[in-house]
């Protein structure tokens, strides 16, 4: 990690899987931010998918992270779900998502090596749909605008200048 004075990358992880139903929300969030937000070249959008172990790299060479997942913790469906790095569930503790066993893996690994950036979120939506569908589902749908509004919020506090692209209407 570079020096925590200066402003670095941050890299934003789209998670999940979009034949899951809910449980492709990182992958919509990631493709709405890439759409609708002209983002500063310190901020780099990437696409993990189920990718798992294949993400150490990504992750250990960030000096910011942003995990865009859809985030099981009981609440109704829809609900805006924040957990800060110290609330992420680094060991197999607790079932977040399908995919997430490979994630916290990712995590724990990347913590015991002290490469875990220690500016790390995962920001998602409570799923209401976890089966074989090709959409999600209407709560998490209209969560979404919400969620890239809290993204961007966090980018912006981060100090990354964040701008709506001007083909994109409020």
């Amino acid at each position: 990690m570079n020096d925590p004075g200066t402003l670095n990358e941050t890299t934003v992880i789209g998670l999940g899987n979009p034949l899951i139903g809910d449980d492709g929300l990182g992958l919509a969030a990631l493709a709405r931010l890439r759409e609708e937000w002209e983002l500063p070249p310190g901020v780099k959008l990437v696409d993990g998918g189920t990718w798992g172990m294949n993400l150490l790299p990504v992750i250990e060479q960030s000096d910011r992270l942003i995990l865009l997942d859809a985030i099981d913790v009981g609440a109704p469906p829809g609900a805006l779900v924040t957990l800060e790095r110290r609330e992420l569930p680094l060991l197999l503790t607790m079932k977040v998502s399908p995919h997430q066993v490979d994630l916290r893996d990712v995590l724990a690994l990347a913590e015991f090596r002290g490469r875990l950036p220690a500016d790390t979120v995962a920001l998602g939506i409570q799923p209401g749909s976890v089966g074989l569908a090709g959409e999600l589902s209407a709560p998490v749908r209209q969560a979404l605008d919400t969620l890239i509004r809290r993204i961007v919020q966090r980018l912006e506090s981060w100090g990354h200048s964040c701008r709506p692209r001007s083909h994109v209407h409020a």
